[in-house]
């Protein structure tokens, strides 16, 4: 069904998804409909007896009518059935029925087409439909199999999910429970790295290529890109075509033909660099000709307006259903540096281009690729491969990142971001490869005048920093430009990692010494000796010898080296020196020799014009390489949780109130409880004496609050009555709060029996339309309100996450005994955060819930105060269920 087509009713288009099959090739999965009636006959009828007897359990051949009706026919809640399509054959069938109309138990099964094995598709609709049943309520699935059907019964079992079998009159009774599982959320993300991987290999390692658009005429971009591929050497086939070329015309030396369809052998990139409006219709000639993927460098797109984004989306939707990869539009290319590729598929010229090395670029924006591309290449950096994604419509750094994970080639990787459309793909794909390679991003900034023209991106409704909060939990370094990108790259790229944040100084100059100390020490690295100064007339073979000694030295864990030549050019023989020196040691060493920058080439220490930039490099290399030896802990997942009690409550309110509301306090409670979070009950009064009537029943000492939303972000303690212990202290506290409340209109009081002495801590969530869920974790009061004290972070969290989180506010030390009061018990705080995050994660339809007060002491936490509102859940970036997103 295309996306024009207005969809029967209730006809769930949430659940269509584009998706990467093993092969790399990409599938499009959808409900089914009842106008899929002859494409099940067709695909039924393509299947060999043994696959019809495995499905069916007889050789039928023919389906009744009958039973395709029931097939294509569902409620899409208690029978559900998807479809998948590779163009516009049908390649796959999985459905689950309930057991019981409403239950829980549904059986499910999968009918894969014959000439479509291996590629994955079983699994991918496993993953759909387990989403689609824990969203209604399903918890099991079931399946009768026959024994030989050992491909099915491998679906189960691959999947990651805990499978009991019986065997029973010659049928094996299959059930699990489809609840995500550590071992099921690994298993779909390295099929899906692995699907993601290959499918960057048709677009990097193509076998052959053709430029599309490639004009008789030089200096434009279709002859550059030509010239670009051939004459860098691509050990591939490289063809031209132009629609206006004559038979027997030659560009530099090489036939042109008119179509792509004329390339014999088969094309596996090509690269369009035709009018905008030209696209589409070559997109068709190159998936008849078997293209696996497309450098779009044409203009006119989302960039130039309505109707341009409207052709860019006809482009990811054609591209998407003809099961292509698309780098674009506007792209200025890519480049696989790799002497066994050698391929230039962009617009920069052999004197831009870096030679080959251990440095991926990625940049969205084609003119700042190539200014990377020269700066690299200024410094002696070489790379191995880079893209240029320009409006992004389909491939992204997150693809790139998957890519590089598994390429021997690639040691560091470099990503210039305009905007990001998936960042929680992103800090988990981030996450894992900056275990292994260092990630240096520099992300420009976040609101929307910062998104450029083209890019169709969700606007956040967080604060900026959020985004440098999720890059700090990925793991990467962010820096602020394109320089720093490369300060840091020389640095990670020719010196080992440090292994502490221990610094030695050592100089030629006493000034420019003392800089680098005071620099190192403001950006909390360690001095641990004082800076070493030789004098100014020194040998070489001195200054050496204090190069030597500093990284002998056991309490020295990296050394910034800085020399002012005493004339006017750098000696090189200090430069040899200092090599010579770092050379003997598995200690990195960041070097000021004034007047010089980067890599000398044929060196490996890394050289700056100023020790500042040395020591910024450096910093951000010490704590890189503090976050990869730390423990990053284990996802958490809290005993006693109840999701669907949780789920129950959230749609019964958003049934009533479609558009979205605040849940009733009772709600709200029996929402947290279903997640182990008890909340103290806080009893409405609208007197002075019902005040007094339940003071008596909760008994003890009690406090009176005003409950106003106008007044929850109102600073001090004037809206509430603490340590109430007799019947007209309570009195008189109600009417005192109701002569304050009554000038601005508020209403609202509450009694509730009053927590132990502790410090007053806010735990939040709120599902943003750009990051999903994120929570934040900060001291109540001013603190949050007035200073922005606030931790965030990025559900699903570790527990590790979850400790830094708590230790990295401002305000950390109150919870640890400040001036004297007892520590507060961290394992019950972090168990609450963790339930939290978990509750966030699980129901995208809670936009926002507020923990408020919530007292934390020595023998655990009281939450006092809770508050949830309830949206319709927007689709998220990253769901359970593997899908390529649309230019988003």
């Amino acid at each position: 069904m295309s996306e024009t087509e207005a969809p029967p009713p209730g006809y769930p288009r949430e659940w269509e998804a584009d998706v990467v099959l093993s092969d790399g090739m990409v599938a499009h999965v959808r409900p089914i409909l009842p106008e899929d009636t002859e494409a099940i006959h067709r695909f039924h009828s393509a299947q060999s007896e043994q696959s019809i007897y495995l499905r069916f359990f007889a050789p039928i051949k023919r389906l009744s009518d009958k039973d395709v009706h029931r097939f294509t026919h569902v409620d899409h809640h208690d029978r559900v059935a998807l479809v998948m399509s590779v163009r516009d054959d049908l390649v796959g069938i999985g459905r689950f029925d309930r057991i019981e109309a409403g239950g829980t138990v549904a059986e499910v099964a999968f009918n894969v087409s014959d000439h479509h094995q291996g590629r994955g598709i079983g699994s991918v609709l496993l993953e759909h439909l387990a989403d689609i049943g824990r969203e209604s309520g399903v918890t099991r699935f079931v399946a009768d199999v026959l024994p030989q059907n050992r491909k099915m019964i491998g679906v189960f079992r691959d999947a990651g999910f805990e499978v009991s079998h019986e065997f029973d009159d010659g049928v094996i009774a299959v059930a699990f429970d489809i609840e995500p599982t550590e071992a099921s959320r690994a298993v779909r993300m390295s099929r899906e790295h692995r699907s993601e991987v290959r499918s960057m290999n048709a677009v990097l390692h193509p076998g052959s290529v053709a430029v599309v658009g490639v004009s008789r005429r030089p200096a434009t971009i279709g002859r550059a890109f030509f010239e670009h591929i051939a004459a860098g050497g691509f050990t591939g086939r490289v063809h031209a075509v132009n629609n206006r070329a004559e038979a027997g015309t030659m560009i530099d030396g090489h036939p042109t033909v008119r179509s792509i369809s004329d390339v014999e052998g088969g094309v596996d990139l090509a690269v369009l660099a035709v009018p905008a409006e030209d696209v589409l219709e070559i997109l068709d000639e190159c998936a008849d000709a078997g293209v696996k993927a497309l450098v779009v460098a044409s203009e006119g797109f989302a960039e130039t307006g309505t109707e341009g984004r409207a052709l860019q989306r006809q482009l990811l939707v054609r591209a998407r259903h003809l099961g292509m990869r698309v780098l674009g539009p506007t792209s200025f290319g890519l480049i696989n540096n790799h002497p066994e590729i050698r391929l230039n598929a962009s617009i920069a010229a052999a004197d831009q281009l870096p030679p080959f090395g251990r440095l991926g670029l990625f940049s969205q924006s084609g003119g700042l690729g190539i200014a990377l591309l020269a700066s690299a290449r200024r410094r002696g950096l070489g790379i191995s491969t880079f893209a240029s994604a320009g409006n992004r419509v389909d491939i992204s750094g997150n693809d790139l990142m998957q890519y590089w994970t598994d390429d021997d080639s690639t040691t560091v990787v470099g990503l210039y971001l305009e905007s990001m459309g998936n960042p929680r793909k992103f800090t988990r794909i981030a996450r894992k490869l900056a275990m292994t390679k260092p990630v240096i991003v520099v992300k420009s900034g976040a609101g929307q005048h910062a998104i450029p023209q083209g890019h169709r991106v969700r606007l956040t409704q967080e604060r900026p920093e959020t985004f440098g909060q999720m890059l700090r939990q990925s793991g990467v370094i962010r820096v602020d430009n394109a320089r720093q990108l490369f300060d840091v790259a020389q640095l990670v790229l020719n010196q080992p990692l440090p292994q502490g944040d221990r610094v030695a100084v050592v100089s030629n100059n006493e000034a420019l010494g003392s800089l680098a100390a005071d620099a190192a020490t403001a950006r909390g690295l360690q001095v641990t000796r004082e800076p070493v100064t030789v004098s100014a007339e020194a040998l070489t073979e001195q200054f050496r010898e204090v190069v030597e000694e500093a990284l002998g030295d056991e309490s020295v864990d990296a050394l910034i080296a800085c020399f002012v030549p005493p004339i006017a050019d750098i000696d090189p023989e200090v430069v040899d020196a200092v090599r010579a020196a770092v050379d003997g040691h598995d200690k990195p060493c960041v070097a000021t020799f004034v007047g010089m920058r980067g890599v000398t080439p044929g060196e490996g220490v890394p050289t700056y014009p100023m020790p500042e930039d040395a020591v910024r490099a450096l910093t951000a290399a010490v704590r890189y390489a503090q976050w990869r030896r730390r423990d990053h802990g284990e996802r958490v997942r809290p005993d006693g949780v109840t999701r669907a009690a949780a789920g129950e409550i959230v749609e019964a309110a958003l049934a009533r109130s479609p558009r979205g509301t605040e849940l009733e306090p009772d709600e709200a409670t029996a929402v947290l409880a279903a997640y182990g979070i008890p909340v103290w009950p806080r009893v409405p009064v609208h007197s002075d004496a019902e005040a007094v009537e339940v003071y008596k029943k909760l008994g003890g000492t009690v406090v009176l609050k005003a409950t106003s939303p106008m007044l929850q972000h109102q600073p001090g303690q004037g809206w509430i009555r603490t340590g109430l212990r007799h019947p007209k202290a309570v009195g008189a506290a109600y009417r005192d709060l109701e002569a304050l409340l009554a000038p601005l209109g508020a209403q609202g009081i509450a009694v509730q029996q009053m927590g132990p002495s502790g410090v007053s801590v806010e735990v939040n969530s709120a599902e943003d339309p750009l990051f999903g869920p994120v929570v934040g974790f900060g001291v109540a009061g001013l603190p949050i309100d007035l200073l922005g004290d606030e931790a965030l972070a990025f559900p699903p969290l570790t527990d590790v996450d979850i400790a830094e989180m708590v230790t990295s506010i401002k305000a950390a030390p109150m919870l640890d005994g400040y001036r004297g009061a007892m520590p507060v018990d961290h394992a019950a705080l972090h168990d609450l955060v963790a339930r939290v995050s978990v509750l966030a994660d699980d129901h995208p339809e809670l936009a926002h819930v507020r923990l408020n007060p919530v007292l934390a002491h020595q023998e655990g936490v009281e939450v006092l105060g809770a508050s949830i509102r309830v949206a319709p859940a927007p689709t998220r970036t990253d769901a359970e269920r593997r899908t390529l997103l649309a230019d988003v």
